[in-house]
């Protein structure tokens, strides 16, 4: 059996690594966000990432969805800072409903996503959201997770191996401890940071003069858009994102204070 003094160990380290580079905060009572600049090397990655998916996917020539994600785009731009952001926004043709962005301001349409997002209102939230990502650095941070959990796995190896430990003892207690700081750590981290870009999100679609409580409506049809596709959803604990019904619930909560900076354009 495992010593639990080693074990105790595994938190405590992934938690000096991931403390020694927190980089954003964000606040749903206040709205307020606290986030640092994704660092160079993030943004270069970005940036290469998006280039190599420009050449390997192809890029939709259809002139409605193109000046309807310009023309939001441009909206949402105006309200949202990314230092030294270089904004491209690409839509591709790709029938599942999905968007993404990525460090630096690269951003991702497939055309499948219209039939969810309907109009400008349901676009927006999309865009907030995926942007929010970005602003908020979530990139940077499930990195920072992720260190964490290989940091504490090499440390508790090297404990084991001290003491004597076999090769069929170490594997194991390597596997326990991965699936343990993805439980524990990684997958409920990934899950909030969603809800806090839906809520971000909404906050920046109303400060460009789109509804915020749109957001909502655009997380039920994904809903129904899904269990239309006899899709099964597996239990929250198990998943990266939270359940749509979780999604809906949160962003009513939190839609009095987006409606505080909604003004109609």
């Amino acid at each position: 059996m495992l010593n639990r003094k080693f074990v105790s160990i595994i938190p405590a380290v992934a938690v000096l690594v991931i403390a020694s580079c927190a980089v954003s905060s964000f606040d749903p009572n206040t709205g307020e966000v606290r986030a640092n600049a994704p660092s160079s090397a993030l943004v270069s990655q970005g940036g290469k990432q998006f280039d190599q998916m420009k050449r390997e996917k192809k890029i939709s020539t259809n002139p409605t969805y193109n000046a309807q994600v310009q023309r939001v785009a441009n909206r949402l731009k105006s309200v949202i800072d990314i230092p030294n952001a270089k904004w491209e926004f690409v839509v591709f043709e790709d029938s599942t409903p999905n968007a993404f962005a990525l460090p630096g301001g690269k951003v991702g349409v497939h055309t499948g996503l219209f039939q969810i997002t309907q109009d400008d209102a349901g676009l927006a939230a999309v865009l907030g959201h995926e942007i929010s990502h970005v602003v908020l650095n979530h990139s940077q941070q499930r990195i920072n997770q992720a260190t964490g959990v290989a940091v504490g796995t090499l440390l508790l190896d090297t404990i084991l191996s001290a003491k004597g430990a076999d090769k069929t003892t170490r594997a194991a207690t390597a596997t326990g401890v991965a699936a343990a700081g993805t439980m524990g750590m990684i997958l409920p981290y990934s899950r909030k940071a969603e809800l806090q870009s839906d809520q971000l999100g909404t906050l920046y679609m109303a400060r460009a003069g789109y509804d915020p409580a749109e957001a909502i409506q655009l997380w039920k049809r994904f809903s129904a858009w899904r269990i239309k596709q006899g899709e099964s959803e597996s239990p929250e604990f198990l998943r990266t994102h939270p359940l749509d019904q979780s999604r809906v619930a949160a962003l009513q909560e939190f839609l009095p204070t987006a409606q505080r900076e909604y003004k109609p354009r």
